[in-house]
């Protein structure tokens, strides 16, 4: 599915299930760079769970290691698509 966002933040959830190899997770879609360090919450989220990998292509990112997450800034347009336990992200990025 394609996001009209400025950026986005791929984080995982913590689980208390037995399963180590898959994780629940969310991306949160948000109209400026850099949501890390604001106080405005995200336009839209979408959640995911049993995830193995999330495969990004072509896209710059910023990997926080505070919380193990991904940002990803300066985008036009973000596509999502999950295909079994694996995310796949592609999308327009202003460079």
């Amino acid at each position: 599915m394609k996001y009209k966002t400025k950026s986005v933040l791929i984080a995982r959830k913590k689980s208390y299930e037995d399963d180590f190899s898959h994780r629940p997770c969310f991306i949160s879609f948000f109209d400026e760079n850099n949501p890390h360090l604001s106080i405005e919450g995200p336009k839209d989220v979408v959640e995911y769970s049993k995830i193995h990998k999330v495969v990004i292509n072509g896209l710059d990112v910023n990997y926080l290691l505070p919380g193990n997450d991904i940002v990803i800034n300066d985008l036009e347009e973000i596509e999502i698509e999950e295909r079994g336990d694996h995310i796949y992200v592609n999308g327009k990025q202003k460079k």
